[in-house]
């Protein structure tokens, strides 16, 4: 029996094979753009709104507002990533319902990807947000002893992301399969209804755990900002009222 869907091979040539992870990763990906290009075609912004727009613009505020929440941060430059990491993963995860179809979210290989770009993307938005060397200076703190420590987290942090999402899918994949074959007609459906929940659940942790760690640079470069005398500061008030 296949549980993981980097076994299935889908069509092969010489040394040369596509799985059913890259195929349904591909399809996924070719879904979420047309959706887009679709929904976004006759964009508008008075009475005659469609029903795609109002969801799509509905998707886009939870996200921002979630995002907003929890980094207490302005969250445009975060909807782009952190949304398409997002609904990424709900689309696949949600789509487990079609019979044949097997979400890459149950391959390791796509979530070790997955949990590769947010390890990339944190060290990219600390450096936009507060420059090389202080960002690199993080991993001195607070002292020098601390860099190996410091980069074991951030590669251990990034595993916990590929393996969590991992394990949690691939154990509901045969919970399922074991089900099915105690009792075919009853349990696949509750376990089809309890993977549904799982995935959103499943999404939506790892988006915030990637929007926490791209947050933590930023908020931890303010925090070692200087703060002002009051005093000072009063001074400055004075003066720039007379």
């Amino acid at each position: 029996m296949i549980f993981n869907p980097d076994q299935m091979i889908v069509l092969q040539w010489e040394h040369f094979y596509i799985n059913a992870t890259l195929l349904f990763t591909w399809l996924i990906m070719a879904l979420l753009v047309f959706m887009s290009i679709w929904t976004t075609r006759h964009l508008n912004d008075g009475p005659g709104v469609s029903r795609w727009q109002n969801l799509l613009e509905i998707i886009v505020d939870g996200i921002r507002k979630q995002i907003e929440e929890i980094s207490q941060q302005q969250p445009d430059r975060y909807v782009p990533f952190i949304g398409t990491l997002f609904l990424f993963i709900v689309v696949s995860n949600l789509l487990a319902v079609v019979p044949g179809y097997w979400p890459p979210t149950a391959s390791l290989s796509t979530t070790t990807a997955l949990a590769i770009c947010v390890f990339i993307a944190v060290p990219f938005n600390g450096i936009a947000e507060c420059g090389l060397l202080t960002y690199l200076g993080q991993y001195f703190k607070p002292t020098f002893f601390m860099l190996p420590f410091n980069i074991i987290g951030e590669l251990s942090r990034t595993l916990a992301l590929a393996v969590r999402l991992y394990g949690n899918m691939m154990s509901g994949m045969v919970i399922a399969a074991i089900l099915l074959g105690i009792a075919p007609f009853f349990f696949p459906i509750l376990m089809q209804l309890l993977g549904l929940l799982t995935g959103m659940i499943q999404a939506y942790i790892f988006a915030v755990l990637a929007m926490v760690y791209m947050a933590s640079a930023s908020v931890a470069h303010e925090q070692t900002m200087p703060i002002d005398d009051p005093a000072k500061t009063q001074n400055r008030v004075s003066r720039k009222e007379e």
